[in-house]
């Protein structure tokens, strides 16, 4: 009886510790998707929670929101594309979708050396980034002290 109290008291110590382990945003995989509608808080900073220790599900290394050509509602189910030359040369290094909110996000590894250069791709258009980046935190800067993300 002692050694199935203690067996008992053992699963239930490990559930609460993974149960607790998932609370702090673990880095699970999370990946944006054409037509989804999981995610939330657009044109906010995605890193801000989406980071290790943070709330945020994952632990993102790219993420921002699209709008529309005016640059006032967000545009879904585009495409996020990251090149090592500007407007679309040189060797195409990952490719986003962005989900039905006008979201990208990814938790898969991204190597971006040097810098990579995003374009983002509507149905209609391809809006380049004339800059390289080196990191994927888009709305630290698009939005705030950078023009919004757009296609159409």
């Amino acid at each position: 009886m002692k050694l199935t109290c203690t067996v008992f008291s053992f699963i239930i110590v490990l559930i609460v510790l993974l149960q607790a382990c998932e609370k702090e945003g673990g880095n699970e995989t999370n990946i944006s998707a054409f037509s989804s509608k999981k995610s939330h808080n657009m044109g906010q900073n995605c890193m801000s929670c989406h980071k290790n220790g943070g709330e945020g599900e994952g632990w993102f290394l790219a993420a921002g929101t699209v709008y529309d050509s005016l640059k006032t509602s967000t545009y879904p189910n585009a495409t996020v594309k990251l090149f090592t030359g500007p407007n679309g040369t040189g060797t195409l290094k990952h490719t986003l979708q962005v989900d039905g909110l006008g979201n990208f996000y990814t938790t898969e590894s991204i190597d971006f050396g040097t810098g990579l250069y995003p374009a983002v791709e509507g149905k209609n258009y391809t809006k380049y980034m004339s800059s390289s980046t080196r990191n994927g935190q888009c709305n630290s800067c698009h939005g705030s002290s950078a023009e919004k993300i757009y296609t159409n």
